[in-house]
């Protein structure tokens, strides 16, 4: 039923319930005389319906211009009451009017008794109508507890209220004053309580809606509460985002329930084993996934954490968000932020020898697949020849640990870019088999949620900028995880990993693009539009596959998994190459680099990695346009060869 009233047209509904209003107090007006006639024989006569009509035809006047039918029954409030109480006292007074001009004869008493029962009728409808949807609507919303009972937290918590992911059922606050208190329905707990009355009341998150709180202070709250096991959702305040401290984009981080399962939380003490208390360097730490782990590695007590980027502007920002970080948190630990791209053997030589390094979190690498697709030698040579070169420099300055960030690209790959890293895998399998001083592991995951260049940061744009939102092709479906998810992921593995182990994470089922395009909109306040809503906000525009886009990912070769300490992460025993055909492969690939040898890169690539089936046209910009030089450099060639051949014919002697 409340799908059918949701699917009506908008200009439908109004006039829909006009018509219902007018039959209740239809209804209402011969209950009335029936009342105070003790019957309704005695009063039924042409005089009494043309009293009714006019009465019927002053109060449709009246509601409309109220704006009864401009609010939405699910979000009537207080102003909606006070709106119909004031059109069922005009009614009334039409009512007493038609009455005196119609000679109809209603006792004055009526128009009293028809109010009682018009306010209950017209009042109560809507009311029961409101109750039965937020009812039917809170049996799929997740249970939540709102830490904060503030304005930030009253706020939220009328926001939840008319939404559709969450349904608050307690708070919590520091304030012993707010503590054993009722806010709009809503108990007051005291945070000691916290795990009895997640237990109790089946509380599935707990929001954070502390924005005049100090950052510190936040996460320390978050801290504790995920140290007993819940999952914790900071959100922005009301006045943050209008004033621009919150960005747009956290909005979208909240919804983690676009994943479809709950995030992995992680096992402490795979974590700390790898990084308390040592020197840990992390490559490509200005990028989304290397930024993100630098911020969870400093939160374990690292003796020094040695940051590499080779964006300057990216090093910048990292470098100024990290010591901000230990200086509101109060963690000791040094910070060092270093130019450098892993290509260069030697200064990564310096680096960790001169910093003594003993963990490696390889984060640094060209993941865009149209863009690696279009610069195939660079992609290569960065994806490959950069990660062969940092790990030769790790095994030769003795360092413990080296975790490598891949992808579920790397699966059967279609691109350039998952080629190239599904054979950066295949180096760190030979240095885990043939090095076991130094701990050699990878870690395999979907899409990013909230990564530079993934889909939701992309579509938010486009939402605020009008639309559309586009998606490359309607089946497309991707795995997701969120950032902090990535780097909790990678930390582990680092402790688990060795002989060059593979671990990917139970993702649950993939997403398909175009419902998560579809949600994100609906999240951001707008309607879809298509062809069954051409009245909507945003629309969605089908772009059609990119250069070496696939429909959909996986994460394993074939179906040998293992499990792991952690129930979540799987480690896969996936296919390797000799050793002495390695060496071949790469020899050849730091010739064909060095050349600018397109082809060449490709045709390595496709022999390195069993599983790559690429485009057929080589898309690489710079290649292309050489190609089209080339050709028309060799027909202007056999035409000057053509034109010599022919005049010396001519000048021969017949």
């Amino acid at each position: 039923m409340t799908r059918i009233w949701l699917n009506l047209k908008k200009a439908h509904k109004p006039a829909l319930m006009l018509a219902f209003d007018m039959l209740m107090l239809s209804l209402a007006f011969l209950l009335a005389m029936a009342i105070r006639l003790n019957g309704v024989s005695e009063f039924l006569d042409w005089q009494l319906f043309a009293c009714l009509a006019l009465t019927l035809g002053v109060t449709s006047f009246i509601f409309l211009r109220l704006g009864l039918y401009r609010t939405i029954i699910r979000y009537m409030g207080q102003k909606a009451i006070i709106a119909v109480l004031q059109g069922v006292t005009l009614s009334a007074g039409a009512l007493a009017l038609a009455s005196y001009l119609t000679t109809a004869g209603v006792p004055r008493s009526v128009p009293v008794i028809y109010w009682c029962f018009a306010f209950i009728s017209v009042g109560g409808s809507r009311w029961l109508v409101r109750i039965y949807y937020q009812t039917a609507l809170e049996i799929h919303k997740t249970r939540v507890a709102i830490y904060g009972a503030g304005t930030a937290g009253l706020q939220m918590y009328k926001a939840l209220v008319h939404g559709q992911l969450y349904k608050p059922v307690a708070f919590f606050d520091d304030n012993t004053s707010k503590q054993m208190t009722f806010i709009d329905g809503l108990f007051v707990y005291n945070p000691a309580d916290v795990l009895d009355v997640v237990a109790d009341k089946d509380i599935a998150e707990v929001l954070l809606a502390m924005p005049g709180v100090p950052r510190r202070r936040r996460r320390e709250i978050a801290r504790t509460l995920r140290e007993r096991g819940l999952l914790v959702k900071a959100i922005p305040g009301v006045e943050e985002l209008l004033n621009g401290v919150g960005d747009a984009e956290d909005i979208s981080k909240a919804y983690e329930n676009i994943l479809g399962r709950e995030p992995v939380e992680p096992k402490r003490d795979l974590i700390s084993g790898s990084i308390s208390g040592k020197v840990v360097l992390v490559t490509g730490a200005g990028g989304s996934i290397g930024s993100e782990l630098c911020r969870q590695i400093s939160q374990w007590e690292p003796a020094h954490l040695v940051v590499v980027e080779s964006s300057e502007y990216a090093l910048y920002q990292i470098e100024r968000e990290l010591m901000q970080q230990r200086q509101d948190e109060g963690v000791q630990f040094e910070v060092t932020a270093l130019l450098g791209d892993v290509r260069d053997n030697e200064r990564m030589k310096e680096i960790i020898t001169g910093f003594s390094v003993r963990t490696i979190y390889h984060a640094a690498a060209y993941k865009h697949v149209p863009l690696v697709e279009q610069n195939v030698v660079t992609g290569a040579d960065n994806n490959v020849l950069g990660t062969l070169s940092i790990l030769e420099a790790a095994e030769s300055c003795g360092v413990e640990q080296f975790v490598l960030i891949s992808t579920d690209k790397a699966v059967r790959p279609t691109n350039v870019m998952g080629a190239t890293k599904r054979f950066a895998e295949l180096i760190c399998q030979d240095f885990g088999r043939r090095f076991s001083k130094m701990r050699v592991c990878m870690v395999r995951f979907g899409n990013v949620i909230g990564s530079s260049g993934s889909v939701i940061p992309l579509f938010t744009a486009q939402v605020n900028a009008g639309g559309p939102v586009t998606v490359t092709h309607p089946k497309v479906t991707r795995y997701f995880m969120t950032i902090p998810e990535a780097a909790q992921l990678v930390l582990q593995a680092g402790n688990m990993g060795q002989n060059g182990d593979v671990f990917v994470l139970d993702m649950g089922e993939p997403v398909r693009i175009y419902d998560l395009a579809e949600r994100l909109i609906r999240i951001m306040g707008h309607s879809v539009k298509d062809e069954e809503n051409p009245d909507g906000d945003i629309e969605i525009s089908l772009t059609g596959l990119r250069p070496g886009e696939k429909l959909y990912e996986e994460l394993l070769l074939g179906d040998n998994v293992l499990g792991t300490e952690h129930p979540m992460i799987m480690r896969a025993e996936e296919e390797r190459i000799d050793s002495r055909t390695l060496q071949v492969l790469l020899g050849e690939l730091k010739w064909a680099c060095k050349s600018r040898d397109c082809e060449k890169v490709r045709e390595i690539l496709c022999r390195a990695v069993k599983d790559y089936t690429p485009r057929k046209k080589m898309a690489d910009v710079v290649w292309g346009r050489l190609e089209v030089e080339r050709s028309c450099t060799q027909r202007e060639g056999d035409v000057r060869a053509l034109s010599l051949v022919g005049g010396g014919d001519a000048n021969r002697a017949p």
